[in-house]
Formats: C-alpha cells, sequence, structure tokens
C-alpha cells in the first residue's frame, strides 16, 4: 500500500468513526440540514403572494381601504414583478430563487387543500397530520385533536425532545396540537413572555401591552414575533414553528390595506428570522424553511371569505428553502395538496413522517 492510499484509507475510517459515534449520540445520523424554521400565515391568498396587490381591492367599497393614494404608493406597481416585490419582497426574491414557491398557475404550478372545509382548524390539522380529517374536524372549537401531529411525533424521536418550539398568534393552536397529550410548549395568548427572565423578555411585555387588542383569542404578530426570535437565539430548537395570524383577521374586517401590511410585516419577519439563523453556528448552513397558508379565500368582492361555500378558497401556495434543496424548472412547476407539507417538514430533518403514518401524502419533490 503506498503513502497515498494509507493516508486516504486513514482518512475514510476516521470520517467513518466519527458518523458512528454522531448516530450513537442523537440516536439518528445528522443530516446536512437538521433544523427547520415553519412560518405559517393564516389566510393568506395565492393572489397576492404570486401577483402583489389588486387594483380593484386598493378601494373604500371592496377592499375597506382607508386612504387609497397612500396603499396605491406603498403597494401598487404596474409590472407583475414589481408588485410581488413590494407585497413580499423576500418571499418573492430570495425564497424564489434559492428555492421553491408553489402556487402560481401562470408557472404551472397549483397548490390545493384536500379537505373539504376550507378554513383554519381542518387546514392545520392537514398541514400538520398530512391528511385531511372531514369527518371530525369540522369547526374551530377549541376541541382536542384526535390526530397526532408530525410535530408531536418528532419530538418523541430521538434528537427531537424539548427541541420543538411553537409560537402562535391564535388561542386554538394548543387544541390543534392537544398539547395536553402532546407536551409541547406552545405559546399562543397573553404576553409574550409569561414569566421573563431578561431585559428584552420585559420590554417585549411591556410593549405588547401597550398594543390594541383588536380580537379575542388572537393577539397581533408583533408578540408572537417577539418571542419567536427570542426562542430562536436562546432555545435554538431543532424545530421552530411560529403561525400568525393578522393577514386573516384583517381580512374578515375588509381591510384589504391592512391585510397587505400584515403580509409585508410577515415577509420582513420571515428574512430576520432567516438572517439571524444564518449568524447562529448551531443553524448556519443546516436549516432549512418552509412557509405556507391553511386555506385560500375567494376572488374579487369574495377575497374576505372562505369556508365550505367558498370552492375558491381550496388554492393555496407553499414555499421551501434550505441547502439541501436542489430546485429545477421541473421541481419549480410541480402541483401538490396541502396534505403534502407534514412529509415534508419531516424530511427536512432527515426523518419519514410518511413511513410512520402511511396514510399522510408523500413530500415534496425538493431536488
Amino acid at each position: 500500500m503506498n503513502a497515498k492510499r494509507q493516508t486516504s484509507t486513514t482518512n475514510l475510517l476516521r470520517t467513518a468513526f466519527l458518523s458512528a459515534v454522531c448516530t450513537a449520540s442523537t440516536g439518528v445520523a445528522q443530516s446536512p440540514t437538521d433544523r427547520v424554521i415553519v412560518v405559517t400565515i393564516d389566510g393568506m391568498r395565492w393572489q397576492e403572494v404570486f401577483g402583489g396587490a389588486d387594483r380593484s381591492l386598493i378601494t373604500g367599497a371592496d377592499g375597506g381601504v382607508a386612504d387609497t393614494a397612500f396603499t396605491l404608493r406603498q403597494y401598487w406597481r404596474d409590472d407583475r414583478s414589481a408588485r410581488q416585490r413590494a407585497a413580499m419582497p423576500f418571499l418573492n426574491t430570495v425564497v424564489a430563487k434559492q428555492g421553491i414557491l408553489l402556487g402560481d398557475s401562470a408557472a404551472g404550478s397549483m397548490m390545493r387543500v384536500a379537505n373539504t372545509q376550507r378554513f383554519s382548524y381542518p387546514g392545520y390539522n392537514e398541514l400538520f397530520t398530512g391528511a385531511p380529517d372531514d369527518a371530525r374536524i369540522t369547526s374551530n372549537d377549541k376541541v382536542p385533536n384526535p390526530n397526532v401531529t408530525v410535530l408531536e411525533w418528532l419530538a418523541a424521536r430521538p434528537g427531537f425532545r424539548r427541541s420543538i418550539e411553537a409560537y402562535a398568534s391564535w388561542d386554538v393552536f394548543p387544541f390543534i396540537f392537544n398539547t395536553d397529550r402532546s407536551k409541547l410548549p406552545v405559546n399562543s395568548s397573553g404576553p409574550p413572555f409569561p414569566a421573563p427572565l431578561t431585559a428584552y423578555q420585559r420590554d417585549a411585555n411591556q410593549f405588547s401591552a401597550w398594543l390594541p387588542n383588536h380580537w379575542a383569542g388572537v393577539r397581533l404578530d408583533a408578540s408572537t414575533m417577539a418571542a419567536a426570535l427570542d426562542g430562536l437565539k436562546t432555545k435554538q430548537p431543532r424545530v421552530l414553528v411560529i403561525l400568525l395570524g393578522e393577514t386573516d383577521e384583517w381580512a374578515h374586517e375588509r381591510r384589504y390595506d391592512l391585510y397587505l401590511d400584515a403580509a409585508r410585516r410577515t415577509d420582513r419577519f420571515i428574512e430576520l428570522l432567516w438572517e439571524t439563523a444564518q449568524r447562529l453556528p448551531a443553524y448556519r448552513g443546516r436549516t432549512s424553511l418552509i412557509v405556507a397558508t391553511d386555506h385560500g379565500r375567494g376572488p374579487g368582492r369574495d377575497w374576505t371569505d372562505h369556508g365550505v361555500d367558498i370552492a375558491p378558497a381550496n388554492r393555496i401556495w407553499m414555499a421551501v428553502m434550505g441547502p439541501g434543496i436542489r430546485p429545477n424548472a421541473d421541481i419549480r412547476a410541480q402541483s401538490g395538496t396541502q396534505s403534502q407539507f407534514a412529509a415534508t417538514l419531516a424530511s427536512l430533518v432527515g426523518e419519514s413522517w410518511q413511513s410512520a403514518t402511511p396514510n399522510a401524502a408523500a413530500a415534496l419533490r425538493l431536488r
């Protein structure tokens, strides 16, 4: 054996040994991207994601816009690409170019919900379990979910215990994730930090207390964002879940201007999350991002509505980005369903949700 071959063999043995140590210490082999940031944007229409602001809704009548001239300056551009960037620049530039942004029929991609309800609890159940449950999930009532979510399953897997954190703006999420059974930590109501320990946490609670209180059961996304950003930095979970709600609430209020504002803030927040993750050694180069919505909305004047009677509300969108994703034109043009979200989430951290739950939909094609 010559010296070069001996050195090569030694390196291979060292690599194999280190790999075995890593697997033995965690119970699973670590994938190159073994962390994931999950963001959902409640009731965010595919029309604005791919087309930017709708000119016909920047009105007082159909859109409930308070200052049409101001909103036009903020969001209206004659060019479609410019409108996309005005509404959600990070999603439509960085994520769309480095990953996949699915659901644009103009690009040959159609994403739909598989459940027949087309509203929030059924949508989140489908997202996080990988299958609709039209027999049992038929309301937004605070009823514990009988189905096990991919988050609950992951929390019991080696390497994920006490490494999943969820932050939400809607107080129904503890029931959707069935926290009594799953024991998942879900921060979903009240001040961002129930027991503040740092100056940042105390200041965030004070700032949150100064914010207006518009809806019962739904806090403003700023409070959720403050808690989630702190959780990313201090707890550094392998799975960070942020569930935002203002887009849906302002749409139901028929306030198209505030709906657009909420979408723009969310886009900025996703960008901040991603940039913060890239500065943290535990996340840099090993983190994926997956973003989705729970349901669509109606077109035209029906843009405020969704549900069983609003068939177009079955149209949704989804986005995925990360170091392990190698999209080509075919990958970017794929169509699919909301049910594929759960298996895709699991695959991003090297796990197979479909093997554990055979009735769940398969993951999206990412490479």
